[in-house]
């Protein structure tokens, strides 16, 4: 490797595109594209992907020989092995894109990280857990999903299973079934599909008229009418707090991280369920951990960018 500045991208993988960042050593983003893209388990694919890491080195006017670490996010189970075995959400042929990453980029050390995973590792090292070593991010959106940090490294798990702490059973009673199978996961209730969920549930037990939702996951309409001082839109908030307490009183047991990050698109409305949550999250937990911080993330959509290239840099950091 030529001795001289080097850089990193960060890559996350969505549903219809790809975007991807630039970084400096310092962490500093340099440039974003989006890159619309095939699948993923086809020439085309990896050329789109590499279409975009040399546009972003030439915005900085540096080779591509200078990328020292690609790190891509991924909608799927990661395991520490690296060996994706499940991807329901994307077409990915994983080896053959790191092969075709490192036929381009030949001093980049290429990586890959579950989505939520690679948020909590930018949120760790440049948003709202910077300067903690252990931490949880919580991402509430359509589900409920996790990262979990510890000692600076982010848990994948043997199977790719670690952080999914949407799929902790919350109800064992529950009758319904989670979109995993099981039944009584955290997700069922704290995401923004559960506080819908919650909210119709409320509606039907009052027999009162819900109010206009745009689809099954609307949780903004039903945080809005919190706002306005919807009694059925807050019992549904008090169920999602009550079991997002219980499942943050969980990790705590095990993990004690020094902080919680909430992100997603729920995160947004947290000026309304925050204060509640962590009241009764400190009223559960041990008392050793009850004064755990709960905050909300800083990066936004740029998480999973950042959090990638981090990835990606501490492994390049471990080959030198």
């Amino acid at each position: 490797m030529p001795d001289s500045k080097q850089y990193y991208i960060g890559i996350d993988v969505g549903g219809t595109s790809v975007k991807e960042g630039l970084f400096d050593e310092d962490g500093n983003l340099l440039g974003k594209v989006s890159v619309p893209t095939p699948s993923l388990a086809e020439e085309a694919g990896y050329a789109a992907v590499v279409s975009g890491i040399e546009e972003l080195m030439g915005s900085v006017q540096q080779p591509i020989l200078f990328v020292r670490g690609i790190g891509l996010a991924l909608p799927c189970p990661v395991p520490a092995s690296g060996n994706i075995t499940l991807a329901a959400n994307i077409k990915i042929n994983a080896p053959e894109l790191k092969e075709a990453l490192e036929s381009r980029c030949p001093h980049a050390d290429v990586r890959y990280v579950n989505d939520a995973n690679a948020a909590a590792m930018g949120e760790l090292w440049r948003g709202s857990a910077k300067g903690h070593r252990s931490m949880v991010m919580v991402t509430i959106g359509t589900g409920l999903g996790g990262g979990v940090v510890v000692n600076g490294d982010v848990i994948d798990g043997a199977f790719g299973a670690g952080g999914e702490i949407g799929h902790m059973c919350v109800n064992p009673d529950e009758t319904r079934v989670c979109g995993c199978g099981n039944k009584g996961c955290l997700e069922q209730y704290a995401s923004a599909t559960g506080v819908v969920s919650n909210y119709l549930h409320e509606c039907e037990v009052r027999g009162v008229d819900p109010i206009e939702l745009s689809g099954t996951s609307d949780s903004r309409a039903v945080f809005q009418a919190c706002r306005e001082g919807d009694e059925v839109a807050w019992a549904a908030v008090e169920t999602m707090t009550d079991y997002l307490a219980r499942g943050l009183q969980i990790i705590s047991a095990v993990v004690d991280p020094e902080v919680y990050v909430l992100g997603g698109g729920a995160s947004a409305s947290a000026d309304v369920y925050l204060d509640k949550l962590r009241e009764k999250y400190a009223a559960c937990a041990l008392s050793v951990s009850a004064k755990t911080p709960i905050e909300v993330a800083e990066l936004g959509n740029d998480a999973g960018i950042i959090g990638a290239a981090y990835v990606a840099l501490r492994a390049a950091a471990c080959e030198v």
